[in-house]
């Protein structure tokens, strides 16, 4: 038994120490996000091509994908968002050569396409919206998510064009398109899920009633 006891409040330790930590970041919010919302995803990819792809890839995302599913016409993507291949079947890369961004920012920057799975839509949303002035930072910029980071803040034009609240409703189209990235079956799953749960619940019915029955007569 007391083997039992040591071995479960060591178990719990990562969690005890994770709220003694104080986890908590006060600049992280609710990233107001909409899978069905198609509008906001196709503004949302156009603001990931128009500001990502210069320095980022999204290696594991297709544009043919992206077009069929956030119903964009072909010729739309070719002419608008495709600015690295004129092919509609290959996996959205970054316009920079992989030696050329190593040497200049002494990284390759991150491939982003999963990065919302990873981190979490509140996380992103809140990234892209909490950039502030550092003159101690090579960029001149910091950020209150992720402290210290190497990356300029390339919508700080944007936010000063567009204003707080209009700037805060682009990052959320940007979210949304970079959550449906990461996972693009997404949606389907859970519209699926509802009627799968709905199957049940109609199965439970007479798989009750069945097992009454069978196990009437027996004491």
């Amino acid at each position: 038994m007391n083997k039992f006891i040591s071995v479960l409040v060591l178990l719990c330790l990562p969690v005890f120490a994770q709220a003694a930590g104080g986890g908590h970041n006060e600049y992280l919010v609710p990233a107001p996000i909409n899978m069905d919302d198609k509008v906001s995803l196709q503004r949302g990819m156009q603001l990931f091509m128009n500001n990502c792809i210069g320095c980022h890839s999204a290696q594991y995302m297709r544009y043919e994908r992206a077009a069929t599913d956030l119903e964009i016409p072909p010729e739309i993507m070719k002419e608008n968002l495709m600015f690295t291949t004129d092919k509609i079947g290959e996996t959205i890369q970054s316009a920079i050569p992989r030696d050329l961004a190593k040497k200049w920012f002494g990284t390759v920057p991150p491939d982003l396409t999963l990065v919302a799975r990873i981190r979490g839509a509140d996380w992103v949303y809140s990234y892209l919206t909490n950039f502030y002035e550092d003159d101690s930072r090579p960029w001149g910029v910091n950020n209150h998510i992720f402290p210290d980071v190497g990356m300029p803040h390339v919508l700080s034009n944007m936010e000063q064009e567009l204003g707080e609240d209009k700037f805060e409703t682009a990052m959320a189209d940007l979210t949304n398109y970079m959550v449906y990235m990461a996972e693009p079956i997404r949606a389907e799953r859970e519209r699926i899920g509802v009627y799968v749960l709905i199957f049940l619940a109609i199965l439970f019915i007479p798989v009750y009633f069945l097992n009454r029955e069978y196990w009437k007569d027996i004491h």
